[in-house]
């Protein structure tokens, strides 16, 4: 799929910004590009509401940059979730052998996911929620660790690119 001229100039204007954001962060390279994939890789699961701190955890626990972690979060966002969590729904199915390909209404599943923790009502979160919740957890291992690779990738290769451009500039001073 070829996105059309506009939307292309889009998506390169925030791809510029962000990388901007990220190279203001005061930390290493690595530390930026492995706290921004833990962001990215954390939006693929499906753990809404916590994915801040759940890559901030993460960031820590690799000692990399918690506030590159925030900006990759941004990443999973209302465009992006209708994309993700088919995909690491249909994925979990398939790694668990589960037949049941049926159509899952997310919105409704997930105002049942809150009136199961309100109510503290566990036999609605058994019938209802969880045979969502689970192939979901299974299913974003694989998108998990792909995000993460990937976004690592790229914005390590970008931030040495700015690193490289920073230190031509000093040299012509």
């Amino acid at each position: 799929m070829v996105l059309p001229k506009t939307k292309r100039n889009a998506v390169n204007r925030y791809s510029r910004y962000m990388l901007l954001k990220l190279d203001k962060i005061k930390a290493t390279p690595y530390a930026v590009a492995a706290g921004f994939a833990c962001g990215v890789a954390i939006s693929f699961t499906p753990f809404v509401g916590f994915h801040m701190v759940l890559a901030a955890l993460t960031a820590v626990i690799i000692r990399s940059s918690i506030l590159a972690s925030a900006l990759g979060t941004l990443m999973g966002n209302p465009w992006t979730f209708p994309i993700i969590w088919p995909t690491i729904l249909f994925t979990g199915r398939f790694m668990l052998q589960d037949e049941h390909v049926g159509k899952i209404d997310f919105i409704k599943t997930f105002k049942n996911l809150a009136d199961s923790v309100i109510h503290l009502d566990f036999s609605l979160f058994a019938s209802d929620i969880w045979p969502v919740l689970l192939p979901m957890m299974v299913g974003c291992i694989p998108s998990y660790i792909l995000a993460w690779i990937i976004s690592y990738w790229f914005v390590k290769k970008s931030m040495d690119k700015l690193a490289q451009r920073r230190q031509k500039l000093r040299n012509k001073l």
